[in-house]
């Protein structure tokens, strides 16, 4: 099972791949410009590995808080995704994991699963 993290909302663009045992991340400066072509981002980092978009299987996006622009547009890419390929996705933010000292990007899908964060929701928190 593949799942990829996506974290545009804060000062970089984030994305990590989690394949069975193996992580990959990379990070990307957060500019208008990337921001326009972050589907080719993701799809360039899935080919970097080997692996395509239609072998995702779960997608997990921070819906915030953070910056509009990156939010907005994450999400955007995030539901493309999943209505094309059938990917199940999960907005997650960082606020819903109290109690953690330090989460980690790779512990995300466990942390989705133990705060019962639900599928298919994205509820942004915007900061202004």
């Amino acid at each position: 099972m593949n799942k990829l993290i996506i974290d545009a909302a804060k000062e970089n663009i984030f994305l990590m791949i989690i394949n069975n045992n193996d992580v990959y991340s990379i990070t990307y400066e957060n500019t208008k410009t990337n921001y326009e072509k972050l589907i080719i981002l993701i799809s360039d980092f899935l080919n970097s590995k080997n692996l395509k978009i239609k072998d995702i299987s779960r997608l997990y996006i921070n819906t915030g808080p953070g910056s509009f622009a990156g939010i907005r547009n994450s999400i955007s890419v995030t539901k493309a995704i999943c209505l094309a390929y059938n990917v199940d996705y999960y907005g997650y933010s960082f606020q819903y994991f109290k109690g953690i000292k330090e989460v980690k990007y790779e512990n995300i899908p466990n942390l989705c699963d133990k705060f019962n964060v639900k599928k298919n929701l994205i509820n942004p928190i915007y900061i202004s």
